[in-house]
């Protein structure tokens, strides 16, 4: 099947954060149990909500701040335009930290959804609604990312191919066993990946 979309994470994938999100969880009171914070918050009480994500923005704000462009991200965006592929940036971070950090990039993605638009990763919906938008199949898309979110998203919407940017340790210990992944040290290997996967499909 060849590939129409590729679904992009924003944060360790084409954005380095320096941020301590175990401290982030720590202050805001939710468990270290492989949901995002957001998802926690969404449960609360309307009240203790609004103080809780005042707190989580804070972290986000400083995340766009402090971070930086991942290197090869321009270079990869534009490898895959040049092969016809849409580009997606599918994030649990707020629109106000993606649009600063598109800004400060000047990466330009064929669409953007973020919490604010619907389901978290790593609830399928996440990928399955950007997908319809584009008007694509599952297994027409990759997914480039860096956590388990990212990943348990993929394999529960049933996009076959995707690729991980150094997980870390934790992401890790979250990632269903037997999961089938391809995994890439940088962007750059990323862009060898991905050009194997478009050829496999044409």
């Amino acid at each position: 099947m060849v590939i129409k979309v590729a679904l992009f994470d924003m944060d360790g994938t084409i954005w380095s954060a320096p941020i301590d999100w175990g401290e982030a969880r720590r202050r805001i009171g939710v468990p270290d149990d492989g949901y995002p914070i957001a998802h926690h918050l969404a449960q609360l009480p309307s009240e203790e909500r609004a103080e809780k994500e005042a707190i989580l923005r804070h972290f986000e704000e400083e995340g766009v701040r402090l971070g930086r462009p991942v290197t090869g991200a321009a270079e990869l965006l534009e490898f895959l335009r040049h092969h016809g592929i849409k580009c997606v940036l599918v994030t649990n971070n707020s629109r106000r930290s993606a649009e600063t950090v598109l800004r400060e990039t000047r990466l330009a993605f064929d669409a953007v959804f973020t919490r604010e638009d619907g389901a978290l990763k790593p609830e399928p919906e996440a990928l399955l609604r950007p997908l319809e938008h584009m008007g694509a199949k599952p297994e027409e898309a990759v997914l480039v990312g860096d956590s388990h979110h990212d990943l348990v998203a993929a394999l529960q919407a049933g996009i076959r191919e995707v690729v991980l940017i150094s997980p870390s340790e934790r992401a890790r210990s979250f990632f269903p066993e037997g999961a089938r992944f391809r995994e890439a040290k940088d962007l750059i290997e990323a862009r060898e990946i991905l050009e194997e996967i478009i050829d496999f499909g044409s």
